[in-house]
């Protein structure tokens, strides 16, 4: 998984590439967001469109991403989920869990 970090309209968005499987992968994630919100950017969208696979490891990641945001006075939103992603999400029933957008204006509206 590699991941990039990009900011607009001050919002930032984590764009999530590859295989979401946990591991390493879930502290290298934990620790962007905990950097963002030390940088008192606690509004994060993270992008999933080039996402190929995700476990139930990869679910922990964004488990973990929405409650540290919650906890911190921030939010997380999911845009441009993929199919077998969004299966997942609702087989696991998270997609109650997680606000899941369309496109980026639509999740930087629902902030």
């Amino acid at each position: 998984m590699k991941y990039t970090v990009s900011e607009e309209k001050g919002l930032v968005t984590l764009a999530l590439t590859g295989k979401i499987m946990g591991g390493p992968e879930a502290t290298e994630i934990n620790d962007a967001i905990n950097r963002l919100i030390d940088e008192k950017k606690n509004r994060i969208i993270i992008n999933l469109k080039n996402v190929e696979l995700m476990n139930s490891s990869g679910l922990g990641i964004l488990i973990g991403a929405v409650t540290l945001l919650q906890n911190n006075k921030g939010g997380l939103r999911l845009i441009h989920v993929p199919d077998k992603v969004l299966a997942l999400l609702r087989s696991t029933k998270l997609d109650s869990v997680f606000h899941i957008c369309g496109t980026f204006e639509e999740a930087a509206a629902s902030f």
